[in-house]
């Protein structure tokens, strides 16, 4: 068992060959989620990196930090994001988040781990310290299927149905934390990206 099964109950990095197949352009994904040239972003909960490469093409001479809580995830993270020299890398709890930066940023993103989240309204209160004003935090979600619905490479795939959060649910946990929800993207096949913009 990983630390992140630990404290991320039945969330797990997916194998790399599905989640290819799931999201084949992740260049695509990450400009759907409006990540522009310049910004600071932290990639929360990076994982093996395949978000994290290709946030760093995206903001160009801005940054990405890779933050996870798992050595393994961070080091196969660096790994795919060889030679990128605008990304850095953070091992520790997404709680202490905001004790873990030096400065804030412009943008936010966990993709696919929010909905293994024990409290979500403190972690998106810790998220909140660390933005900018008017910084944005997206949450990648799966959307509320039955799990055998939502195949991948002819298996299903994804959190158990009743983990699973629609995007009413994420917005009534997130914004009480001091955010507004700023839009929704559809992800196909199976996922929304809800976008919220910091308030307080």
């Amino acid at each position: 068992m990983t630390i992140q099964d630990c404290i991320f109950p039945a969330t797990a990095m997916p194998d790399r060959d599905w989640w290819h197949a799931l999201w084949p352009d992740p260049d695509r994904v990450i400009k759907a989620l409006r990540i522009r040239q310049g910004m600071k972003v932290v990639d929360l909960g990076c994982g093996d990196g395949y978000f994290t490469a290709a946030i760093a093409h995206q903001v160009g001479a801005g940054r990405v930090i890779g933050f996870d809580l798992d050595p393994v995830m961070l080091e196969q993270a660096q790994a795919a994001c060889e030679g990128m020299s605008n990304c850095s890398w953070l091992l520790g709890d997404a709680m202490a988040l905001s004790r873990l930066l030096d400065a804030s940023v412009d943008y936010v993103l966990i993709a696919n781990t929010f909905h293994g989240v024990p409290d979500k309204t403190a972690l998106a209160r810790e998220i909140a310290k660390v933005l900018t004003p008017n910084g944005r935090f997206a949450i990648v979600n799966w959307h509320p299927l039955p799990r055998e619905q939502t195949t991948v490479l002819g298996q299903p795939r994804g959190p158990k149905t009743a983990m699973r959060m629609s995007a009413e649910q994420t917005r009534t946990v997130v914004e009480p934390a001091g955010f507004r929800l700023e839009t929704l993207v559809e992800l196909p096949p199976y996922h929304y990206g809800a976008i919220f913009i910091r308030t307080i």
